[in-house]
């Protein structure tokens, strides 16, 4: 097997595409698309965005200390893509995308209500790091629409069906090859 050796990159794919709500106000409440997110704690349940800082959402997040983490799904690549491309500082992206902003529970940035999952966060610390300035944030709560629950009350993702990016591109998710732990799962034997 040959390798090939390429310039240093971002080549951890795929990761998950969201809007990110935030503002405080309704006249400044944007959203801005993120590919660079992720968890980094279970205790405190804590997460990241990473935000150019001439974006129009960083000097809001900044500024307010909050903002939501909304799932996407592939009914809403559209909004997800469009919400990335066009800036806050010019469009009205609820209204252009057809999005409604909900007064979340715990934050005062808004939720988008036609998300299957809202993560709300509140900045700890900003870390500049080149490119991208880090928002570590403590998740304060999360809502989850009952339309993509199953019927023992978990999360469906077969449901939700939601996008992902990879290098330029998004995704929807393929079939469930397995569970965590299975591969060391010790198979039942059948009763006779």
């Amino acid at each position: 097997m040959a390798k090939q050796h390429w310039k240093p990159g971002t080549m951890i794919y795929p990761i998950p595409a969201v809007m990110v709500s935030c503002g405080h106000q309704p006249e400044e409440f944007n959203i801005i698309t993120i590919a660079w997110t992720g968890t980094i704690n279970s205790k405190p349940p804590m997460c990241f965005i990473s935000v150019r800082p001439e974006r129009h959402s960083y000097d809001i997040i900044k500024r307010t200390g909050d903002f939501v983490i909304n799932l996407t799904t592939e009914k809403l690549a559209r909004a997800t893509d469009w919400c990335g491309v066009r800036s806050g500082s010019k469009y009205n992206k609820w209204e252009k995308m057809n999005l409604t902003p909900v007064q979340a529970k715990v934050v005062k940035a808004p939720i988008i209500e036609e998300s299957p999952v809202n993560v709300e966060c509140v900045v700890k610390d900003i870390i500049e790091l080149g490119s991208h300035h880090m928002f570590t944030a403590e998740v304060v709560n999360v809502s989850v629409d009952d339309t993509y629950l199953d019927e023992t009350g978990k999360f469906s993702f077969a449901k939700a069906r939601p996008l992902v990016y990879n290098h330029g591109h998004y995704f929807g998710l393929g079939e469930i090859i397995g569970k965590f732990g299975w591969s060391v799962q010790k198979k039942r034997k059948k009763k006779k």
